[in-house]
């Protein structure tokens, strides 16, 4: 069983910059789609960016063109580098295949984006 792990999170001014990693203590590669999903105070937890096993890539429209999100199946890692930071980008962060696996649920990464 895939156990994963995200980091890289913290506090942050409008404007600036965070690269989340989620670690997997397994083989993902098996994995056809892996995505970055956040979930802020009082609202429900959404897809923010998946990428597929080929490297094909989606993203929500609320963080197009400021987020890219990358995999490294060779590392069993994916990364999530965030630019141009908005307040209303705070939430815990996580990553999971897509669809999501209730199993795979880690603890998350808190990002704050003050302004």
């Amino acid at each position: 069983q895939v156990q994963l792990v995200e980091s890289g999170g913290g506090l942050v001014q409008a404007g600036g910059s965070l690269r989340l990693s989620c670690a997997a203590s397994g083989s993902i590669f098996s994995i056809n789609a892996m995505g970055w999903y956040r979930q802020s105070l009082g609202k429900q937890r959404e897809l923010v960016a998946m990428i597929t096993r080929g490297g094909s890539t989606h993203y929500a429209d609320s963080v197009k063109g400021r987020f890219t999100i990358s995999r490294d199946n060779t590392k069993n890692t994916v990364y999530l580098q965030m630019n141009s930071l908005k307040p209303e980008d705070t939430a815990v962060y996580y990553c999971n295949a897509v669809p999501s696996i209730n199993n795979y649920w880690g603890q998350g990464t808190q990002v704050t984006v003050s302004s």
